[in-house]
């Protein structure tokens, strides 16, 4: 069998006090994602003071199951040791996945350490409430 050509993938790591960035580029997939899990615990475990983990995915140019399996370790990781995990920069094909398969919210943006965490007032005004297994749908002929 004639292995498959491999794009291109990089993880570059700037880390400050505190603070760790990694930089993602190219594609995230089976073959790669082992990088980026032994950068994210090299960081882990070399930096005693880490605080906050980005993974900037700026250039990230794909992201199989693969992929979003490792982000999902790494955040079980950050999480175990009081890290907060950021996952920055997520292209629109990312932002896709991650929101259909629900795991979105397990990641911190950029911009959401910026947001207050105080929740909004009201009842909910969305279309998508929950009812409880077995209830009847609502009457839509009214």
């Amino acid at each position: 069998m004639i292995p498959l050509p491999h794009s291109s993938f990089t993880v570059t790591v700037e880390a400050g006090p505190g603070t760790a960035h990694l930089h993602i580029a190219g594609a995230l997939d089976y073959d790669t994602s082992d990088e980026l899990a032994q950068r994210a615990d090299q960081c882990l475990t070399s930096h005693a003071d880490l605080r906050e983990l980005h993974l900037d995915c700026a250039e990230l140019t794909l992201c199989d199951s693969m992929g979003i399996s490792t982000f999902l370790a790494i955040r079980r990781k950050t999480t175990a040791r009081d890290i907060r995990l950021h996952l920055d920069n997520a292209p629109p094909f990312l932002e896709r996945v991650l929101t259909t398969t629900g795991v979105r919210t397990l990641f911190t943006q950029a911009h959401d350490s910026q947001l207050h965490e105080e929740p909004l007032a009201g009842p909910s005004t969305s279309p998508f409430i929950p009812r409880p297994h077995g209830a009847p749908a609502p009457d839509s002929s009214a």
